[in-house]
């Protein structure tokens, strides 16, 4: 069923710094409900994070593990699943203008960061203040994306801190689509790109 010419088909270019809402016919148990900022889009594959899922790891358990003492007031908050790839490896997303050993900028509003100075710097109470924790990552190979979101899996929105940062996880789903007035629960299968 994948079409090998995918990329002539849909020109969507990158979703980089986007959000991937699962559509509520999404039959992947793992994605079911999910919402996710797309890290990196490019011809090789896409890459991101889930940010609705939270684990049973919390924070305090991270810091214990790196032998971090907790000043964070964080302790007690839950890692997120942010995907089935690399559960042992940890990202934190967070607000940009910090800079860290390995911080990616997403877009103008956010950052990616996997080097532990980050999590030295959270444990110590340092900030920065708008940050998640995520374990693991979600990725799709050369045009798989872009085959799911034909097939209506996926509905792209722009990603925003509001929702990230200040969204409970439990209404990050809904609260990004009901920003650009959709009602996820009157959608099926069928799609959209807003």
């Amino acid at each position: 069923m994948p079409n090998s010419n995918i990329d002539s088909d849909l020109t969507l270019g990158s979703l980089r710094g986007q959000f991937l809402l699962a559509m509520p016919g999404m039959e992947d148990p793992r994605f079911k409900q999910t919402i996710a900022l797309i890290v990196e889009h490019n011809e090789e594959g896409a890459m991101g994070i889930v940010i609705n899922a939270p684990s049973r790891v919390h924070w305090k358990e991270v810091f214990e593990q790196l032998s971090l003492q907790d000043s964070s007031l964080r302790g007690d908050e839950a890692v997120l699943l942010g995907g089935p790839m690399s559960p042992e490896q940890g990202f934190v997303l967070h607000g940009a203008g910090v800079q860290f050993d390995s911080t990616t900028e997403i877009n103008t509003d956010i950052s990616l960061t996997a080097s532990k100075d980050i999590l030295e710097s959270l444990a110590a109470g340092r900030g920065p203040d708008d940050v998640l924790l995520a374990l693991g990552y979600a990725g799709w190979g050369a045009g798989q994306l872009e085959q799911e979101l034909v097939e209506n899996a996926w509905l792209t929105l722009p990603a925003e801190p509001e929702i990230l940062f200040a969204t409970p996880v439990e209404k990050r789903w809904q609260s990004a689509a009901a920003r650009h007035g959709i009602d996820l629960s009157g959608l099926g299968s069928q799609s959209g790109h807003a």
